[in-house]
């Protein structure tokens, strides 16, 4: 039986101009292996609505899962949970439970739970609470598509609520080997073992160290069995 699937919604004007490295799909996608949930896709979007949702509902219809990161903060150019109200068809306003986290966290600083601060309790109807032990201001649960926010601490801080929510599989395992030879001439037998292994996932990365070429090898799978076999096999082929 399959592993369920995932996809990652990156989204920010600040991705996409480089003003800012993404580092939640780095973190997701290793988290995800460990549950046994597939990676399957990520896109990076604008702070556009229209292209927001449309990608939202793709992803939605598509994948098991699907993981947003960005455009839940107080600024103007943080649309995101409206854009997922509207591709759900919600109602979307402040919402008690969330205005009430957010009202005792400033309290406790002794800062006003302003206009703007209120934004972030801005929750779509039936949309479920992802608890943020970092700054308070909540993601939340639509369907099947959980929202987050892109700063990294409190991205991996509500992704921790929020695995094990999910039914995963088999967890993926990896193994890798590195041979100290040219891509041109690996290609052929990484083929015909990807082919006798088609169960597996088989990657060749290449380097270049001191005039020399190599590449790492990587095989990836959720059958032990079949990667150490494959493994065996690849060490044959290419000896030390």
């Amino acid at each position: 039986m399959p592993n369920p699937t995932a996809a990652m919604l990156v989204i920010g004007d600040e991705i996409l101009s480089g003003r800012t490295r993404d580092a939640n799909m780095y973190f997701l996608a290793g988290e995800l292996a460990k549950i046994g949930v597939d990676l399957k896709e990520v896109r990076v979007v604008s702070d556009d609505a229209d292209a927001i949702i449309a990608a939202v509902q793709a992803l939605s219809e598509a994948f098991d899962h699907v993981i947003t990161s960005g455009g839940i903060g107080p600024t103007h150019d943080d649309i995101t949970a409206d854009c997922i109200a509207r591709a759900f068809g919600k109602h979307i306003d402040v919402r008690a439970d969330a205005a009430a986290l957010l009202q005792a966290h400033y309290d406790r600083q002794g800062s006003e739970f302003n206009d703007a601060r209120k934004r972030m309790a801005r929750i779509p109807d039936d949309a479920v609470l992802i608890d943020n032990p970092v700054s308070v201001a909540p993601g939340f649960t639509l369907g099947n598509v959980n929202v987050m926010a892109g700063v990294p601490a409190v991205f991996q801080a509500m992704l921790a609520s929020v695995l094990p929510q999910m039914t995963g599989g088999a967890p993926l395992l990896s193994q890798t080997l590195r041979i100290n030879r040219g891509e041109g001439d690996i290609a052929g037998p990484l083929a015909r073992l990807a082919a006798d292994f088609p169960m597996l996932s088989i990657g060749s990365y290449p380097f270049q160290k001191d005039g020399a070429y190599g590449a790492n090898i990587v095989i990836r799978g959720s059958d032990g069995a079949a990667l150490d076999a494959a493994m065996v096999r690849l060490a044959g082929m290419f000896p030390a």
